[in-house]
């Protein structure tokens, strides 16, 4: 038998790939294409497959494709280490580990994909199908599907055949670990980490994860269905520790552990920028970076190593040089590394010497402030080195007292201002280079008493300006171009805005003099919105999106929030984030929980202490890698349809939630009380149902249904297992024991015995009954329906004294079965149409006694078999008495009046009804009736 090895190497243009193995296996190019290169080595037999040390030892050399001859090049030497293991003797698909392949296992055909459980496990480190213990549904053929991220396209290995052996009974034994993660595992920030851990073992293994140090998982961890690995998205420090695999049975537990320690390639806290300084002066130049471990750094000058000597110290990334020359200009480059990476900085540093020159710095020509005020002169000559300042009055030198002091940066400052400190202010700057002045007038005056600096809400609108001048005043403020005019010297802005920052002028005039003072109004608002959001990287449910921060409106950004929105989505809606709070000096983040295959837009919003700002633009469109379907159609039922048909019904998948191309759907089905299931596929996404016909369907009989979901990637979970019944057929025999009695001169009852379960062929629904008299045609017969279960139905409305016909059948929902026998029933002759006469009644106490003629019959009525009296009170309630003779006593409440009528009772129903007699209630305040007294009274009479 031939075994296929297939290797994948990326190829940066079209070439070709030859292999030099060390035991002169052949090597064979099967396919090419523009990125990937695809090669499958042939072997005759299965022991001739190359080891990892073989295979280690090949070199795969890409070589120019041209038809004269064969140039090599760009050799690749693969480590033996990471080359894939061969699972059995016989054929296996074995590739190279590759972060970007993925692995599926197809079971017979196509899109039949292997899904994993407690029981099966696919590794997508080695590409291997474990089954923990084999049951005889998994004999048949097994193909390995690998599918590149690079190309999207998937590569089917031949077929593996699994044979249960029959020699022999597996016995009872404890979890035996068959993948397992390393013992140590280096995860490098923000990557994401997957563990892998399956047992084999009979009863099958339980595989449950934990941390040694008892802490619970974040809720970003994601669990396999099998349980057989987990996932780790956006790996930080705290994720970082000692996890446990723990695989256990009835036989006994093993543990596998590894413990994850956490790294990060250095980036750049501080880099450095270019820097001009002074000659003599000293350089701190500092240059930081974050990283785990902690990163090294060293300086390069001009590309060549800087050494550390007396005047040039390295310390923690920082250099310092002092008493700087001009041989120290050049280009400076800081490197920080670690054992994971290695990143540089670099910026140019110059030396300058110069005399001190005011040309390009010049000092201001005048100054204006009001009396009692402090006054601060810059001195600031562009010089290297550094110029020494002294100051002048006219052609008086300044020495320092309580109101005159020199800066440090030269300057000087006068504080509590009078007029004798008019004048012209001259400064002398110095350095070994020469010399140099400037000169700056000072006018003081009288003004506003108006602060230099105004801080408002957005909202707030009152600017306040006061002068202390005899004479009357008139107030202007300026902003920007307009003038206002202010009496009071109050201005007004309604509504204020951040717009209206910025400098404001109050101008105070009188007869004799003016005055100005300006002052900075800074409106604090909600931010404004954050620029430039992207999506930096994307997977199937997370994305990395960064941005820029905008303006802080005058109040720091506290946090940021991001929203997301998919053309299924209404509006925007607060995505899921790693951290869940953004604050306000973080630019990036993660957001989680996407659905796969979806396209997103993100947008970010700021907020300070005023509130929410103006959401950013929107991010561009991206969509979300593919990953198999996680959500099983829902609402799985079905049952109807036609004879010899299984009819199943679902609510299609929504798009949001297929998770990729190639969506459709699996749906099994078998007979209750059967093992195997019939599969089929449904390739539309929309489809709601599917209809399995076959002559052999049973009528109404149940099938256990399931649908699961699949996509390009694979094969995602089928739904609960529902009970739907096949299509029903019309009952098969008519009900037996049929018989019809007469009732009355109306009514006959018709009674039969239920037909048995297994003749309904469905659910039954009820009986139909059709009747019809003897001078009718059995085709105009009229029809009845007792409904469920019922074994009877009265059937009213007839004529006296005539023949009726009768038959039953039973109906489900396909249809009526066959007739019974016809029966037949004769109604009742009518009741007698003569009221009973001269009704009489007597009351004593409680009690009334009533007496009436005795009626009779005619010859085309029925005898009469007794009477019947009806006593309603006023409040609703009605009595009936049964008696034979022609008196009845009646037991009466005293506070209520009563209509009393009489009927004569036959078998053909109640006779026609005396007129009504009324008895007024019997008690009141007074009793106009004493006890003993007996009171009589003829029909129709009223006691008053």
């Amino acid at each position: 038998m031939k075994c296929r090895l297939m290797i994948i190497l990326p190829c940066v243009k079209l070439s070709c790939w030859l292999w030099q193995p060390g035991e002169g296996l052949r090597a064979q190019v099967v396919s090419r294409f523009h990125s990937m290169i695809r090669f499958v080595f042939l072997f005759s037999e299965a022991s001739q497959l190359p080891s990892r040390k073989t295979l280690g030892e090949g070199i795969f050399q890409r070589t120019e494709c041209h038809s004269s001859a064969v140039k090599y090049s760009n050799k690749v030497l693969f480590d033996g280490k990471k080359v894939g293991k061969i699972l059995s003797n016989t054929s296996a698909c074995v590739v190279f580990p590759h972060p970007d392949l993925s692995f599926a296992w197809i079971f017979n055909e196509y899109p039949s994909f292997v899904q994993e459980d407690s029981r099966r496990f696919v590794s997508q480190e080695t590409g291997h199908l474990y089954i923990a213990k084999v049951e005889p549904s998994d004999v048949g053929n097994y193909s390995c599907v690998v599918t590149s991220r690079a190309s999207r396209s998937p590569v089917l290995g031949s077929p593996t055949p699994l044979v249960l052996r029959t020699d022999g009974v597996m016995g009872e034994y404890e979890p035996k670990i068959e993948v397992q993660f390393p013992e140590t595992l280096a995860a490098a920030k923000g990557s994401t980490v997957k563990l892998e851990c399956f047992a084999l073992g009979n009863p099958v293994p339980q595989i449950n994860w934990r941390r040694t140090d008892g802490l619970p998982f974040p809720s970003k961890i994601k669990l396999r269905k099998s349980n057989g690995m987990i996932e780790i998205p956006n790996f930080q420090q705290e994720d970082a520790g000692l996890y446990e695999c723990i695989t256990e049975n009835s036989r006994g537990k093993n543990i596998a552990r590894g413990r994850l320690t956490y790294y990060a390639k250095p980036h750049w806290v501080q880099p450095i920028q270019d820097v001009e300084v002074a000659v003599e002066d000293t350089l701190s130049w500092e240059c930081r970076a974050s990283g785990k471990p902690k990163p090294s750094y060293r300086w390069l000058k001009n590309g060549e190593q800087l050494a550390i000597e007396g005047r040039i110290q390295i310390e923690n990334g920082a250099l310092t040089i002092s008493n700087l020359n001009l041989t120290d200009s050049g280009r400076y480059q800081c490197i920080a590394e670690n054992k994971h990476g290695v990143i540089s900085s670099s910026a140019e540093l110059r030396v300058v010497a110069s005399a001190p020159d005011f040309s390009k710095s010049p000092m201001k020509r005048l100054i204006q402030v009001q009396i009692g005020s402090t006054v601060d002169f810059e001195c600031k000559p562009r010089a290297f080195p550094k110029a020494k300042c002294s100051w002048k009055k006219g052609g008086e030198q300044l020495q320092e007292n309580e109101r005159i002091s020199l800066l440090k940066d030269g300057g000087l400052r006068v504080a509590n201002v009078t007029k004798g400190d008019a004048g012209t202010y001259t400064c002398l700057a110095t350095n070994q280079f020469g010399t140099a002045k400037g000169s700056t007038s000072l006018v003081v005056t009288g003004g506003c008493s108006q602060t230099t600096s105004l801080e408002l809400l957005m909202g707030r609108n009152l600017l306040s300006c006061s002068a202390a001048f005899e004479q009357p005043q008139k107030f202007w403020w300026i902003f920007f171009s307009p003038f206002y005019f202010c009496a009071s010297g109050d201005l007004m802005i309604r509504n204020i805005q951040l717009k209206h920052s910025g400098k404001y002028v109050c101008m105070v005039k009188t007869e004799v003099d003016s005055v100005a003072s300006a002052a900075d109004l800074i409106v604090r608002g909600s931010p404004g919105p954050p620029e430039h959001v992207r999506v930096d990287e994307i997977t199937d449910t997370t994305a990395q999106i960064s941005w820029q921060e905008g303006t802080d409106n005058h109040s720091p950004v506290t946090t940021y929030t991001i929203q997301a929105r998919t053309p299924f989505s209404v509006g925007w809606q607060r995505a899921t984030t790693v951290p869940d709070v953004i604050d306000g000096r973080t630019f990036t983040s993660t957001v989680v929980d996407l659905n796969p295959w979806v396209e997103y837009e993100f947008r970010v919003v700021a907020t300070n202490k005023i509130g929410g700002g103006e959401p950013s633009l929107p991010s561009e469109k991206v969509r979300t890698e593919e990953a198999v379907p996680e959500i099983p159609p829902s609402e799985v039922s079905g049952g109807g349809g036609s004879r010899s048909e299984l009819v199943i019904t679902w609510d299609p998948v929504p798009e949001e939630l297929q998770n990729g191309e190639g969506f459709g759907y699996v749906v099994a089905f078998r007979p209750s009380g059967t093992s195997t299931w019939i599969q089929t596929v449904v390739t539309s996404p929309d489809t709601p149902r599917y209809v399995f016909r076959n002559e052999s369907i049973l009528p109404f009989s149940p099938y256990e249904v399931k649908v699961g979901v699949y996509n390009n990637k694979g094969e995602g979970p089928f739904s609960a297992v529902a009970t739907v019944f096949s299509a029903e057929e019309e009952p098969s025999t008519a009900p037996s024991g049929v018989s019809a009695t007469s009732l009355s001169s109306s009514a006959i009852q018709v009674s039969w015995t239920a037909i048995p379960w297994k003749m309904s062929n469905g659910r039954l629904l009820g009986y139909e009954v059709r009747y019809w008299n003897k001078g009718q045609k059995e085709e105009s017969s009229n029809r009845v329906k007792a409904a469920g279960n019922e074994t009877s139905i009265k059937i009213t409305g007839l004529r006296s004294n005539l023949d009726y016909y009768t038959a039953v059948r039973a109906y489900n929902s396909a249809g009526a079965g066959p007739f019974s026998a016809t029966v037949n029933a004769t109604t009742k002759k009518p009741p007698p149409s003569q009221p009973p006469g001269n009704v009489v009644w007597n009351v004593t106490d409680s009690r009334v006694l009533l007496s009436w003629e005795e009626v009779r019959a005619m010859d085309n009525e029925s005898q009469v078999t007794g009477y019947k009296v009806l006593c309603r009170s006023s409040q609703g309630g009605l009595q009936e008495l049964s008696t034979a003779g022609t008196t009845a006593e009646l037991w009466l409440q005293l506070q209520d009046d009563y209509l009393i009528e009489v009927r004569a009772t036959s078998e053909g129903g109640d006779g026609s009804s005396s007129q009504q007699i009324l008895i007024p209630r019997l008690a009141s305040t007074f009793s106009p009736f004493p006890l003993s007294q007996l009171l009589s009274a003829s029909f129709g009479d009223v006691v008053r």
